[in-house]
């Protein structure tokens, strides 16, 4: 007894010792979560793994680094800051890391291998260089200017590039410069993606290149249809007025065409997408042979996707699949082309969950490569020698995401070989041809660790262990982190919801503790997975503050079966908050729960149903923190919006009551609303419109805006600032702030 009172003395001493996280400190130095590796790849011969990764002084400031596997030292190839000492680039990429939230990031922002892994095409500040692999340190900057997403070609012949809306290559045998196209600028686009295609169908390039370099198919449009939203971007000593070409729910698109060129010049062949122009061209590839081009092609109300073969030489056309669904297709991968047997993977949820299918190059189903009450994410990689596709599913755990490998014969259908054993997360990046894979693997208590693994799953290297050991950043804090539990509540169709709970620090079963609800809740988002997140450290802060930390996926989250995810349609925002209403009514009869000091907070989507949730349940909820809400879905944009709720003239009484402007009167709690000033995403006017009507109503609320801020508040001091102003909404009303601590 003796021993074991020791032990808890010994335990209490070291917590009480131990170190409390800072909001600053989530934001500084070396980064929290060890060292942050980004963007890996492996060389095409194999011999190495590169990815990018952030400084010990700077997390945000990317170098690109190597493992090398005949050596087995890790080494840093090329250092940003030798290179570019300090970054200016263009408006049009800042607007492209907007997109793919990576506006956070600076230094080396993108790199690609040749197809001989001889040398590295690497983009910084708008410049590109070419690296030897041998020698990087004599990197030399091939392109000047401003360009956007450059590539090496297939056969590693050619260097492409966007420059002021049109489309560039250069020949590496001589290094001269060609424009292939002359007719980009003003509202006129050539390979480059939309605005709404960057935004919600995940298309970060406009061009694609014929496998054997003999040709580019590239995305041509024209925005003038597209209405221009006047928008004031306020920053801290000016005013800008920015005319932006936002295409609002039921507003005119761009105008959108498919096009091919020769990497040498000529004549350019016009691709016939159909007599319906309204429509959206969501992806496109080239067949393995390089001799078809296809394209996948969208009706405006999403209910309807083709993909369609043209000839590459001729340019006749047939479809091969048509798709359609009751309430939207999801826009879905690129299908993956077999060469030796001239067919291709397509993935498709006509199921009712996403699975995968082969067809040949008529379009005739072969059969069907995996099945169940499961789905796929996304395929890794083909291994055709092997008879093998790689994918990544939640099929064990829909929190969890695991690597399995599936027959190509469709023989393991229902039964597909779990490759990844560890529970928790795994983002795995294959070789080309699939004998091994990069694996990433976290879960709520581990950091991200990165290994080098065959495709069996059996471990060939670490690239980094980042082992929580004395040296660790999170070292000093340790003792003080809380674990998460995992569980299901049920919807009131009788479907699961799963949700993440936080214990304070200390825990003591005997009290009653604040609660902090963080709440996304909107389609194509998974809040509550088995893995580290850098996010989820500010909720292991607010736990050691002394707070409850919740959060529930409800209905119309993403990585679940269509049943789950469709019960929103035309009405935004009524299931998603009853779901969450079911959680804050679980919360509040559990006997740690103070059920009066229950809050809210969520960004963007989130901040919408931080409303609605007030509107619905302020006899529940005591107050809410709002950031950058939409507040009327007439407001945002097309592509996303009418998926889900088809255009205003279809839904008016839809629009309607998913607006939060609808339902002001219910709104009784304490409300902190936080909006950037110059965001592009979702535009300011949703907050004034809302700051206008609560005036009208006299209700008080808290404001706070960030002059020059974009959807993301991507500066360090404004995610500092932000962060600390949620807590101190949060501790003022609840009495927690610094008497708990």
């Amino acid at each position: 007894m003796r021993l074991f009172l020791f032990l808890l003395l010994s335990l209490a001493s070291m917590s009480s010792f131990a170190d409390r996280l800072t909001i600053e400190r989530l934001h500084s130095d070396p980064a929290l979560s060890g060292p942050g590796l980004r963007d890996l790849k492996m060389s095409p011969d194999g011999a190495r793994v590169t990815f990018l990764r952030g400084r010990d002084d700077d997390q945000f400031q990317f170098d690109l680094w190597e493992y090398n596997l005949h050596d087995k030292a890790m080494r840093r190839l090329l250092d940003s800051k030798l290179l570019v000492p300090e970054e200016n680039i263009s408006d049009a990429e800042k607007a492209r890391r907007e997109r793919e939230r990576t506006a956070l990031f600076h230094g080396i922002s993108d790199y690609n291998w040749s197809p001989d892994g001889k040398r590295l095409l690497v983009s910084l500040a708008g410049g590109l260089y070419l690296a030897d692999v041998a020698h990087p340190e004599q990197a030399k900057r091939i392109v000047s200017g401003d360009v956007i997403d450059p590539k090496i070609s297939p056969k590693g012949h050619f260097v492409s590039f966007v420059r002021d809306q049109n489309l560039f290559v250069v020949d590496l045998a001589d290094g001269k410069e060609k424009q292939l196209t002359a007719d980009g600028g003003g509202t006129i686009h050539n390979a480059e993606a939309e605005f709404v295609a960057q935004e919600e169908m995940a298309q970060s390039s406009g061009y694609w290149w014929a496998p054997d370099d003999s040709a580019i198919a590239f995305k041509h449009f024209d925005e003038a249809p597209v209405p221009v939203a006047r928008r004031f971007e306020i920053y801290a000593t000016r005013t800008e007025v920015v005319e932006q070409r936002y295409p609002a729910a039921g507003d005119p698109n761009v105008l959108v065409g498919l096009s091919i060129v020769a990497p040498t010049g000529g004549a350019i062949k016009n691709v016939d997408l159909g007599a319906d122009k309204d429509i959206y061209l969501v992806r496109a590839d080239w067949s393995a042979d390089g001799h078809q081009l296809l394209y996948q092609r969208q009706t405006r109300d999403q209910k309807k996707l083709d993909l369609v073969a043209v000839d590459a030489a001729t340019l006749t056309q047939r479809t091969l699949i048509t798709e359609t669904s009751q309430t939207w297709v999801h826009v879905g991968d690129h299908p993956n082309f077999l060469s030796k047997s001239k067919t291709f993977i397509w993935p498709s949820d006509r199921s009712g969950n996403r699975h995968l299918y082969l067809y040949d190059l008529d379009g005739h189903l072969l059969h069907t490569l995996s099945k169940g009450e499961w789905r796929v994410d996304n395929v890794l990689a083909v291994d055709e020698k092997a008879g093998r596709v790689y994918v990544a599913s939640n099929r064990d755990a829909a929190i969890d995401k695991q690597v399995y490998a599936l027959a190509l014969d469709g023989s393991t259908a229902d039964k597909p070989l779990r490759v990844t054993q560890a529970d928790g997360w795994h983002d795995a990046h294959f070789s080309d041809h699939g004998e091994a894979f990069i694996d990433t693997w976290s879960d709520s208590d581990t950091p991200p660790q990165v290994s080098l693994r065959k495709a069996d799953g059996s471990l060939i290297t670490w690239l980094e262990h980042n082992e929580l050991n004395a040296a660790h950043p999170y070292a000093p804090f340790r003792a003080m982190h809380v674990q998460t539990e995992f569980g299901v509540l049920k919807a009131n169709d009788g479907q699961d919801m799963h949700y993440a709970l936080m214990k304070p620090h200390n825990f003591d079963a005997s009290k009653r503790y604040p609660v902090f609800v963080y709440v996304y809740g909107g389609p194509g988002a998974q809040e509550v997975t088995r893995q580290w997140s850098g996010r989820n450290l500010f909720f292991e802060y607010m736990a050691q503050q002394g707070y409850v930390v919740f959060r529930l996926d409800n209905r119309g989250s993403t990585r679940r079966e269509r049943r789950f995810t469709d019960v929103i349609y035309q009405d935004l925002g009524k299931h998603e908050v009853e779901d969450q209403l079911t959680g804050i009514d679980w919360l509040a009869k559990q006997s740690f729960v103070d059920p009066k000091r229950i809050g809210v907070f969520g960004w963007s989507y989130g901040g919408f149903m931080t409303l609605r949730l007030l509107e619905a349940g302020s006899d529940r909820i005591a107050l809410g923190a709002a950031v950058a809400p939409v507040t009327d879905w007439a407001l945002y944009d097309t592509h996303y919006t009418e998926r889900y709720m088809t255009r205003p003239k279809d839904n008016a009484d839809g629009y309607k009551d998913s607006s939060v402007l609808t339902h002001l009167d219910g709104l009784k709690s304490p409300l902190l609303l936080v909006h950037g000033m110059a965001d592009d995403n979702v535009l300011f006017v949703n907050s004034t419109r809302l700051m206008s009507e609560l005036e009208d109503r006299g209700v008080l609320f808290d404001l706070m805006t960030y002059p020059g801020a974009k959807h993301g508040l991507s500066k360090k001091s404004s995610q500092i600032h932000v962060y600390k102003t949620i807590e101190r909404f949060f501790d003022s009303h609840f009495g927690v702030g610094e008497v708990a601590k």
